[in-house]
């Protein structure tokens, strides 16, 4: 990431006369008041998202980028049976990527075994138990949107209501 902010979010920060981010070594890291910000209006982005899909013309696909680390299985995305069972929803895989790429917008989710926690993004564990797990991370202001409420639920192997579903020759569990 380059050490310069966006000039998009300067301006944003000069117009409210607020600082959003901290710029800590190649990344942003959203202040309290940014993060305060974001929860408030997540809901208008997901009216904005429920919008948009009612406009997208019937059988248009949205395309969500979703990035693994480099040792993911990937047989676990199985992105044709996710697509069979959500064809508004189409996958495009980067590997590998991590909070960089999140950060800068070029994924939608991440999905990452080193990073539980960062400010401004929803980390959520997938696998159950102690071990180590994978986690996936989004942005705070999109974590409720219905593309990615849907991938969260198939990763787990849950419908978006919590109810275990059971996909062929996936582990089956119930939802974390």
């Amino acid at each position: 990431m380059s050490r310069r902010v966006p000039s998009q979010v300067k301006v944003l920060e000069d117009r409210l006369g607020v600082r959003l981010f901290e710029r800590l070594h190649k990344q942003l890291v959203l202040t309290p008041a940014a993060q305060e910000y974001v929860t408030a209006v997540q809901k208008g982005f997901c009216r904005i998202g429920d919008a948009t899909e009612r406009l997208k013309p019937q059988g248009v696909a949205t395309v969500l980028s979703v990035g693994v680390y480099a040792r993911f299985d990937l047989g676990r995305l199985n992105p044709d049976r996710f697509r069979a069972a959500n064809p508004s929803i189409g996958l495009q895989i980067m590997e590998p990527a991590g909070l960089h790429e999140l950060v800068e917008g070029k994924v939608d989710v991440l999905i990452d075994r080193k990073l539980r926690h960062h400010p401004g993004y929803r980390c959520e564990r997938l696998d159950g138990g102690s071990a180590i797990a994978d986690y996936l991370i989004c942005p705070e202001g999109t974590a409720g949107c219905p593309d990615i409420q849907i991938f969260r639920a198939w990763l787990n192997n849950t419908d978006v209501a919590g109810s275990v579903v059971r996909f062929p020759g996936a582990a089956v569990r119930g939802s974390s």
